[in-house]
C-alpha cells in the first residue's frame, strides 16, 4: 500500500512590462503559428500533455500530466470570461502541432500566461522564444502594458528563456504536491 507525503516545489512569479519588445524574427522554416479556433482544442491538449507528462509540474498540478487532463484544464479555461483567444495559438511545424500557449485577463493592462509548452523532441530550435515572443507583441498590440507567469524553479530551461525576454522575478511561491513514499520493509530484529 502507498502512503502520500507533501513536497514543496518552489516556483517563481516573473513579470515582464510589454515595452522594449525584441522585434519579432521569421518562424523557422516549416513552422506556423495558428490563432485560436476551438477545431484546435485537442491539438492544444496533446502538446502540453506531450510537454509536461511526466514533469515536476505535473507532480504540482495534475491534470498537466495526461491527455485527459489537459483536455479538461483547457475545455475550462476557454470557458473562463477572463479568456484571451488572440493570445492563445498553436505552433505547428513539419510533423504536426508542436507548441502551444494560452493566457488570461488578469487585471486592468495586465495578462497571465498559463501554460506553455514546445514538445521535447521540438525543443532547443528556438520555437519557444518565438511562440512567447509572438504572444507578447499580440498583448502589446491589444493595449496590455504587463504579463505575468509562473515557472517551476528548477525548469532551468523555462528560466532562461523568461529572463532572456526580460521577465524578472518579483515572487518565490511553495506550492504543495502529493508524492507516494512507499512503506518500509520491515526487517526483522535479531533477538538473542
Amino acid at each position: 500500500m502507498l502512503n502520500f507525503a507533501v513536497a514543496y516545489h518552489k516556483r517563481f512569479r516573473m513579470e515582464r512590462e510589454l515595452t522594449g519588445l525584441p522585434e519579432a524574427g521569421a518562424m523557422p522554416a516549416g513552422y506556423s503559428l495558428e490563432a485560436w479556433q476551438a477545431r484546435w482544442l485537442e491539438a492544444h491538449a496533446e502538446v502540453l500533455a506531450a510537454c509536461f507528462e511526466g514533469s515536476t509540474d505535473a507532480e504540482i498540478f495534475p491534470t498537466l500530466g495526461s491527455y485527459q487532463g489537459c483536455l479538461h484544464l483547457l475545455r475550462e479555461l476557454v470557458q473562463r470570461r477572463d479568456f484571451l483567444p488572440e493570445a492563445t495559438c498553436l505552433l505547428v511545424g513539419p510533423e504536426g502541432p508542436c507548441g502551444s500557449i494560452q493566457a488570461l485577463w488578469e487585471r486592468r493592462g495586465v495578462a497571465a500566461i498559463q501554460n506553455i509548452g514546445i514538445r521535447p523532441e521540438q525543443q532547443n530550435r528556438g520555437l519557444g522564444r518565438a511562440l512567447l515572443l509572438h504572444l507578447l507583441l499580440t498583448l502589446q498590440r491589444s493595449g496590455y502594458g504587463r504579463v505575468l507567469l509562473e515557472v517551476t524553479a528548477s525548469n532551468m530551461p523555462a528560466l532562461r528563456l523568461y529572463q532572456g525576454l526580460g521577465f524578472r522575478r518579483t515572487k518565490v511561491i511553495y506550492k504543495p504536491a502529493r508524492c507516494p513514499v512507499q512503506p518500509q520493509a520491515l526487517v526483522p530484529s535479531n533477538s538473542m
